[in-house]
């Protein structure tokens, strides 16, 4: 609790992006990014090498991700966020964050120190940790908010060789396990983060290049520089 403390208010007044893992980060200069403050999900460090920096900030919620990615995520050295299920597969360090959150209960959570909603989707989660770390303009990118696997929402599928809905085809590659996306959860969930925002004088754009989202204004990404 008093290392979540020290991190509240910590970027006030300051901007940040958060980066998804849709097809379209291939079509977006990255390179852009690397003196802003950032926010990366999941296995978005397959793409380190080729952006040549690291995220600021790293969240990674889903149970099935942390459990096949762990040894990855452990590895990593920027201040990280987990939920107090990945105990199970993470050793606890420094800059390791374990934030209580739930599948039910429907809010946005500005005090990260308490229990969070996942709205279906890590994207919500570093909307509320953005929120809490006093950003007051949080930029999405390659949030694509389409999948061309289709299925049950949340129904757990093994991956039968490339994949097709994220930036790296070894992302969820062949054998991986994951959950099919639920976006109408998730849609609920943005717009719950796109009224707080707003009430509190602050904003969430999105800069994805082509994305089907229509919850945040948007904006075209070029001109953000």
């Amino acid at each position: 609790m008093a290392r979540l403390t020290a991190l509240r208010d910590r970027h006030r007044g300051e901007r940040c992006f958060i980066l998804g893992n849709g097809p379209s980060l291939k079509r977006t200069d990255l390179s852009k990014l690397r003196n802003e403050t950032t926010f990366g999900l999941n296995r978005i460090y397959l793409a380190f090498p080729e952006m040549g920096f690291e995220t600021s900030y790293y969240l990674c919620v889903n149970d099935l991700v942390v459990e096949q990615t762990s040894a990855d995520i452990q590895r990593l050295t920027m201040p990280r966020f987990v939920t107090t299920r990945a105990l199970k597969y993470l050793s606890p360090e420094e800059d390791l964050y374990f934030l209580y959150a739930t599948y039910t209960g429907a809010k946005f959570q500005k005090d990260i120190r308490f229990r969070m909603w996942e709205g279906a989707t890590v994207t919500y989660m570093a909307l509320q940790t953005a929120y809490y770390l006093g950003f007051s303009e949080v930029i999405l990118i390659g949030v694509d908010h389409s999948f061309a696997t289709q299925g049950k929402p949340n129904e757990t599928v093994v991956s039968q060789g490339d994949d097709p809905n994220h930036f790296n085809p070894g992302y969820f590659g062949k054998g991986f396990r994951w959950q099919l996306p639920d976006l109408e959860t998730s849609e609920k969930a943005y717009a719950l983060a796109n009224e707080t925002y707003r009430a509190a004088g602050r904003r969430v754009i999105d800069a994805t290049v082509g994305g089907k989202l229509t919850i945040f204004p948007k904006t075209d990404y070029e001109s953000l520089f």
